[in-house]
C-alpha cells in the first residue's frame, strides 16, 4: 500500500481522507455495540489485581465480629470460655436416651430444638466462608472465632452419626418444645430423639451432613489433621448410607414436614457430591455430579434461590470453581452447564440485568418471603460475593447476561446493598443485625434474650412472651427475619415472622460480610 500511495503523488491525500472516514465509522460502530452490549454505568475492563487482604473496612468489619457472636449465643451443652454473660450450660442431657452425647451442637433459632438438616446446611456454608474467606476473617480478627463455631457444630454431628447407616437428626419434639417459653437453661421438658437409618432413610438429611463433614474436613485440614480425617471418614460414609438408601425424611418421618419440609434430595446428592471432590480430588465424585445424577437433579438453566431446602443455586457456583481454576476438567461439557446455570443466577440478581428478577422491594432488596425474609438476599449475595471473586482471581472480565454484560465488581456491588440494606440503609432506618448500629430489634423472639437471668418460669414463662418491655438480653448478632415486602418491620416479640433470627442464616450473612470486609481474591484450591 505505502508502493503504491508514493507512485500515485496527489492521490495520497484522497487516501488519507478515506482512511479517516473509515476510522470514524468504525469508531461508531463500536461505540453503538458498547452501548447495545453494555448497560452499566462503570465499565471497568481492568480488573483489579488479585492479592492479599486489603485494609478491613470497618462498617463490614464491625458486623462480622457481632454476627458470630450469635453463635455462642446458640451452643448447647457445656460451654467453654463462654463470653455470653446471660447463657449458662444447656442440654446437658440430650442424647443420653440413645447412650449419646448430643450435649453440643446449636439451637435452631428462637426455640429450643435442634434441627439436624438446617444445623447442617449451617454447618457447611459457614465452612465454605472461612475457605473462601478465610485470610479476610483473620485480617478481622475473627477467623478462631468462626473455626471455633464450626467445631461445636461438627462435634455434635460426628457424635449423632454412631454407626455408617445411622444419623440422629432431631433433639427434641417441636409441639412440646413450642409450648414452653422457658430459658434453655432451665429446660425440664423431654427431649427424644429422631433418627434415619437403612428402614427409614433420609437422604437429604443425610446428604447435607456429609456435604458438612467434608467441607469442614477442608477447613481443619492443616490445623488439626486427625480431626479432618474424622470428618471425611464420616462424610464419605453418610454420603454412601444418603446414595445408597435413597429415600426423602420429609416422607418417611411425616413429623418434620411442619418446620423444615424437604422438597426433594437429589439437589443435596449433587452438593454432597461436589464438597467431596473438592476434599478428596476423587474423580468419582466429579462423574458422580456431571453424569446422570446431573442430568436428573440440577435442572440446569433454571435457577432457583439458594436455601436450606436448595442447594442447587450453591452447587452451581461451588462447581464453577472447577470451571474456573481447572482448565482440563472445565472441558467437560456437564460442568460447563453447571457454570452457565450458576451465570443465570447471577444475571437474575443484578438489577441492570435483561434477565433480572422481579422479586425484590422497591428499595431493591431481594424478597421472597414473608417468612424469613433476609434468608434469601443474604444468601444469593453472599453466592454473588463468591462468584465476583472467582470472576477476579481467574481473570474472567465480564459475564453475559442476554444482550448485556456485567463485570465482577458489579456483581460486588450488588451483594454489598444487600449487605447495606441489612445494616441500616433502608426505609426503616434500622438495622436488622442486632447490636449493631444505634436502631435494631429490641423484641427479638427468642426465649433465652426474652428472660432475665434471675427469673424462675419452669415451662409457662409465657409473661416474658408478652410483656411489653424490650428483652432484657440483647440476642448479639442474630439476623431477625426482615421486612415485609412493603419493607415495613412490626418489632413485637409475637411477630416470630418478622423477628425470629435462625442459626443457618447467620451463616450465610458471615459469609457474606467476611467476603466484603476487605478485598482480596480468592485461592484457587481449597488445599
Amino acid at each position: 500500500m505505502g508502493k503504491e500511495e508514493k507512485s500515485r503523488g496527489g492521490g495520497c491525500m484522497g487516501w488519507f481522507i478515506v482512511l479517516i472516514v473509515v476510522a470514524a465509522i468504525a469508531i461508531a460502530l463500536g461505540l453503538t455495540l458498547k452501548n447495545k452490549f453494555h448497560h452499566h454505568d462503570n465499565d471497568d475492563d481492568d480488573l483489579p489485581a488479585p492479592g492479599p487482604p486489603g485494609p478491613v473496612t470497618q462498617k463490614y468489619g464491625d458486623a462480622l465480629k457481632i454476627a458470630l457472636q450469635f453463635f455462642d449465643i446458640q451452643k448447647s451443652g457445656k460451654l467453654v470460655n463462654n463470653e455470653i454473660s446471660w447463657r449458662g450450660d444447656s442440654g446437658l442431657q440430650d442424647g443420653k436416651d440413645a447412650d449419646l452425647d448430643l450435649s453440643k451442637g446449636m439451637y435452631d433459632a428462637g426455640d429450643h430444638m435442634k434441627f439436624g438438616f438446617p444445623m447442617a446446611y449451617t454447618a457447611t456454608v459457614l465452612s465454605w466462608g472461612i475457605l473462601e474467606y478465610g485470610d479476610q476473617m483473620n485480617k478481622a480478627n475473627q477467623l478462631q472465632s468462626a473455626k471455633g463455631s464450626l467445631k461445636w457444630i461438627t462435634d455434635y454431628l460426628i457424635n449423632a452419626h454412631p454407626e455408617p447407616n445411622v444419623l440422629y437428626i432431631q433433639v427434641g419434639d417441636p409441639d412440646v418444645d413450642h409450648s414452653c417459653w422457658d430459658r434453655p437453661e432451665g429446660m425440664t421438658e423431654k427431649r427424644p430423639l429422631i433418627q434415619i437409618n437403612a428402614s427409614t432413610p433420609g437422604t437429604e438429611v443425610a446428604a447435607e451432613t456429609a456435604a458438612a463433614m467434608a467441607s469442614a474436613s477442608l477447613v481443619f485440614k492443616s490445623s488439626d489433621s486427625t480431626y479432618s480425617s474424622l470428618l471425611l471418614k464420616h462424610a464419605k460414609e453418610l454420603f454412601t448410607f444418603a446414595d445408597q438408601h435413597r429415600g426423602s425424611y420429609s416422607e418417611n418421618i411425616p413429623q418434620v414436614q411442619k418446620y423444615y419440609n424437604s422438597t426433594g434430595y437429589g439437589d443435596e446428592l449433587l452438593w454432597a457430591a461436589s464438597w467431596l471432590y473438592h476434599a478428596t480430588k476423587d474423580q468419582t465424585y466429579l462423574d458422580y455430579v456431571i453424569g446422570s445424577n446431573g442430568e436428573t437433579y440440577a435442572n440446569w438453566g433454571s435457577p432457583t434461590w439458594f436455601s436450606w431446602d436448595d442447594k442447587r443455586p450453591g452447587t452451581q457456583v461451588l462447581l464453577s470453581r472447577v470451571s474456573f481454576f481447572d482448565s482440563k476438567a472445565a472441558t467437560d461439557a456437564s460442568l460447563k452447564k453447571y457454570k452457565k446455570t450458576a451465570e443465570a443466577v447471577m444475571c437474575g440478581l443484578l438489577p441492570k440485568s435483561p434477565t433480572a428478577t422481579s422479586s425484590r422491594t422497591k428499595s431493591g432488596l431481594i424478597w421472597i418471603s414473608d417468612w424469613n425474609a433476609l434468608q434469601h438476599p443474604v444468601a444469593s449475595a453472599f453466592l454473588a460475593v463468591v462468584y465476583s471473586d472467582y470472576m477476579l482471581t481467574s481473570r474472567t472480565k465480564k459475564i453475559q447476561c442476554d444482550s448485556a454484560s456485567f463485570s465482577a465488581s458489579e456483581l460486588r456491588k450488588f451483594a454489598m446493598s444487600q449487605a447495606n440494606y441489612v445494616l441500616g440503609d433502608n426505609p426503616m432506618k434500622m438495622s436488622y443485625l442486632v447490636g449493631y448500629g444505634d436502631k435494631y430489634s429490641q423484641f427479638v423472639h427468642h426465649r433465652g434474650a426474652s428472660i432475665p437471668v434471675d427469673a424462675t418460669t419452669g415451662c409457662k414463662g409465657w409473661q416474658w412472651l408478652e410483656s411489653d418491655q424490650p428483652n432484657p438480653n440483647i440476642a448479639m448478632g442474630a439476623l431477625v427475619g426482615g421486612p415485609f415486602l412493603n419493607e415495613s418491620f412490626v418489632d413485637s416479640r409475637n411477630n416470630s415472622m418478622q423477628t425470629e433470627p435462625s442459626t443457618y442464616n447467620s451463616a450465610a450473612i458471615v459469609g457474606l460480610l467476611s467476603g466484603l470486609v476487605t478485598t482480596s481474591s480468592v485461592a484457587a484450591s481449597f488445599t
